[in-house]
């Protein structure tokens, strides 16, 4: 038979738990923060999958696109406007646009100001 020390029934050191405290809070918080950077990096992925096939498609295309994405993304009541540009002496496309986007949570409130932008050659 094993025998343990004296005072200890197998109940949890209170170091224990405020360490797994501490981890939760830790991964509540990190969740909540990584969906605003999913969002922008589903974003900018389709800016960019747009910006390779630009040879092919006119810029209304594009836009329409991209704000069928947006709102897949953040919901139909969100609205982008994406700047395009053609040309220049480097012959290139530039996508760019310019949102904001807000995590409310207990004790932590931030706004991010993100600023998506791809470039392709033409």
């Amino acid at each position: 038979m094993v025998s343990s020390p004296r005072g200890t029934r197998g109940g949890s050191t209170l170091g224990c738990l405020v360490s797994l405290l501490v981890f939760v809070a830790a991964l509540y918080y990190g969740v909540h923060v990584g969906e605003v950077f999913w969002r922008y990096y589903q974003l900018l992925d389709e800016m960019k999958s747009n910006a390779r096939l630009a040879p092919n498609l006119p810029d209304d295309v594009i836009q329409r696109r991209l704000q069928a994405k947006v709102e897949d993304v953040f919901g139909n009541d969100q609205h982008m406007k994406f700047r395009i540009t053609r040309g220049g002496t480097t012959r290139t496309i530039t996508i760019q646009t310019q949102y904001r986007d807000s995590v409310d949570l207990p004790f932590f409130k931030r706004t991010f100001e993100l600023k998506p932008s791809a470039e392709e050659p033409i």
